[in-house]
């Protein structure tokens, strides 16, 4: 399910089957050495949020993208996050960033972190078969992470 009034309208008729929310990182550097860097990451991490949603609808919700620069980057921005969605029902929230540094900022919540591949210049399916790869790897978080019972 996306952040979308559609999706949500559904959400809430169904909310004790949909337990999971995903949560992009997205760092935005608009100097000249990182700009093309930081929207190679983004589309990269929107093309595979978008994709595991598809993979889990009914299951989780994707939220916006959550877009920082590094002065705003910190645990105070993910703690207040993470309170919000605990607020409004979710008991697995997970964070999907190209930015290393958020490992080390909160080691305290689900934060996966994947290098940016370049996705733009492959065809569909050399990049569907990327996607899917990166599934399968992220796919161990998921499951432990469901499987505590909490």
């Amino acid at each position: 399910m996306k952040y979308t009034v559609q999706d949500m309208t559904i959400f809430q008729q169904q909310k004790q089957f949909i337990d999971t929310a995903i949560v992009p990182l997205v760092q935005l550097d608009f100097s000249e050495q990182a700009l093309l860097q930081s929207s190679m990451a983004a589309s990269y991490l929107l093309s595979l949020t978008n994709y595991i949603e598809q993979q889990f609808k009914g299951r989780m919700v994707l939220l916006p993208p959550v877009c920082y620069t590094m002065m705003l980057r910190s645990p105070t921005l993910l703690q207040n996050i993470h309170e919000e969605l605990e607020n409004g029902g979710f008991r697995h929230i997970f964070y999907i960033t190209t930015d290393v540094s958020w490992r080390t900022i909160d080691a305290e919540k689900a934060i996966i972190w994947l290098p940016p591949i370049p996705l733009e210049s492959m065809d569909q399916n050399v990049r569907k078969s990327i996607l899917e790869d990166q599934l399968k790897q992220i796919l161990p978080t998921f499951l432990a992470d469901w499987n505590t019972g909490q």
